[in-house]
């Protein structure tokens, strides 16, 4: 089994390594023992309580609410989102509250260094109480959650959402629905629009009520990684508190999966449990749950040939390999096929895998690239606009070729980390990647170690930057309210300024990325500098 990542805190030895863990500095050890109280997590957690809080409020007059919400029409909510006071304090509270609750995350992990006995109850408060401020939030960062309400009112109009688009509907824009799905057909699985077709048929399609009934549903896979992210990474030998620190705890999950209500947390949720049942003796219950995962949101179906390497075992032959593979996809596709039959869904979820978005967003690595070969190619006479798409087209056969080798090759004690590292292929050379994509494999990484060094480094800085994102990318301000300066541009400087604090005056975090801060980097460059002097 993949062994411990080690912690953000840990001493260092000489030359800057970690110095390995002793039972005196509260290291995991598989039964949960421990020596050492936690030194006041408790103060992190309330800080991230009270970013959540800012949230809840900004969120009633920058969030996206639907123009049928009876919401509109409080007095309280007209001023906050048609008055400019109340749209600007709206943006500032939204931005600093998700920037508050980055730092609380990050001292979070500061204050439970070493990991002690009492960690894993610090970070499941902290979830909890983060969680609940956003679980009554008005939709922020997304409001596909609006899409999914009028997907479940296509499945109680008897109509297929494979084929049909929303606005085949009455009234579908009045319910807040996105625009872009309009004519879209719906990349879920049966599972989820049956869940969709149950929610408004419960509450007549009115919006808030199902909005906060999907926010429950996204909270059960919330609940579910909770549980099975502590059990997977102590089955790998990793500190359970530090894992669901990491893959959980963190803002852009909790912003992404409570506050949004992305079904990516069901999705999510039920292929992490199907991950634990695989390795732990209990194949089939691995299948039915990975299954489910995939009815729910159909990219988990490249977890499944992992899981028949789980079912497999170490040591297996190839012969045995591959009727488990075959097993594994009987059961889960034949319980897919079988599940198209009501409302003759058919398998329509395929077209998801099949007929990707088109497009790509330009922080992704591969739109980031295609751009810059566009523009080289331009400047010297080469048709760019043609190369560009080849470039992107070529990175996702990449992906596919890495899901294939780590498929075939790799130890087979760390299956779970091969899955890890094949999601994260498919995720990052995609050439759409939504913020909450990352979430997708962070949780199969966590609980087989994320180490401190450049790994814990660069993930601060994802989810920084996409928590940024979102704040000033998905304000819903009424195109009618006339401001002097963008919303978006508020929440923009709002981040940038508490960023620069994070990293260049906050005491305590502003090492994080650099050791030392920055003053230590530039007392090294200079050393490094006046080194190469003398050595002239």
């Amino acid at each position: 089994m993949m062994s411990g990542g080690s912690d953000p805190e840990a001493p260092r030895g000489p030359g800057g390594r970690t110095a390995e863990p002793t039972a005196s500095a509260g290291s995991f050890s598989p039964d949960g023992s421990g020596t050492h109280r936690h030194p006041r997590a408790h103060v992190a957690v309330l800080q991230g309580l009270i970013g959540s809080v800012m949230m809840l409020v900004g969120s009633v007059g920058t969030g996206w609410i639907a123009n049928g919400s009876p919401m509109v029409r409080h007095p309280l909510v007209i001023a906050l989102r048609v008055e400019g006071w109340g749209v600007y304090t709206c943006t500032v509270l939204l931005t600093a509250g998700a920037m508050l609750l980055v730092r609380s995350w990050l001292r979070l992990g500061q204050r439970l260094q070493g990991w002690p006995a009492g960690a894993h109850r610090s970070v499941v408060l902290a979830v909890c109480a983060w969680s609940l401020p956003l679980l009554f939030a008005v939709p922020v960062y997304s409001r596909d959650v609006y899409a999914y309400i009028g997907q479940g009112r296509l499945m109680l109009a008897e109509q297929n959402p494979y084929t049909t688009g929303i606005s085949a509907l009455e009234n579908w824009f009045m319910l807040g629905t996105d625009p872009a799905w309009a004519e879209a057909r719906t990349p879920y699985g049966p599972y989820f629009l049956w869940s969709a077709r149950a929610i408004v048929g419960l509450t007549d399609a009115h919006p808030d009520l199902s909005v906060l009934l999907f926010r429950l549903l996204a909270c059960a896979g919330v609940l579910l990684c909770v549980v099975y992210v502590p059990k997977l990474a102590r089955l790998h030998g990793i500190d359970p508190a530090r894992a669901l620190w990491i893959a959980v705890a963190n803002p852009l999950f909790l912003i992404s999966f409570v506050a949004s209500a992305h079904n990516d947390a069901l999705m999510l949720g039920l292929a992490v449990a199907g991950t634990y049942c695989a390795a732990t003796g209990r194949p089939v219950t691995g299948v039915l749950l990975v299954t489910a995962s995939i009815g729910i949101k159909p990219i988990t179906i490249l977890l499944l040939p992992f899981i028949g390497l789980l079912w497999a075992g170490p040591g297996a032959s190839w012969r045995r390999k591959f009727a488990l593979w075959a097993a594994t996809a009987t059961i889960s596709f034949g319980l897919l096929v079988l599940s198209g039959i009501p409302q003759q869904l058919g398998v329509g979820w395929v077209w998801a895998l099949l007929d990707p978005t088109p497009g790509f967003t330009g922080y992704s690595p591969s739109g980031f690239l295609s751009q810059k070969v566009r523009g080289l190619a331009d400047a010297v006479g080469l048709p760019g606009a043609a190369m560009a798409p080849v470039l992107r087209d070529v990175l996702q056969y990449a992906a596919i070729g890495l899901v294939l080798l780590l498929m075939f090759r790799g130890d087979d004690h760390r299956v779970v980390r091969r899955l890890g590292l094949a999601f994260a292929a498919v995720v990052l050379l995609s050439p759409i990647i939504q913020p909450w994509y990352i979430l997708w494999f962070l949780p199969f990484l966590a609980v087989t170690g994320i180490r401190d060094n450049w790994q814990i480094r660069t993930l601060y800085v994802v989810l920084t930057f996409f928590v940024i994102f979102g704040a000033q990318d998905q304000l819903s301000v009424w195109p009618f309210i006339e401001l002097a300066v963008d919303a978006s541009t508020i929440a923009f400087v709002t981040a940038l300024l508490f960023t620069a604090y994070l990293m260049l005056l906050d005491p305590h975090t502003r090492h994080l990325l650099v050791h030392g801060g920055p003053t230590g980097w530039l007392r090294r460059r200079r050393r490094r500098r006046e080194r190469g002097v003398r050595g002239r």
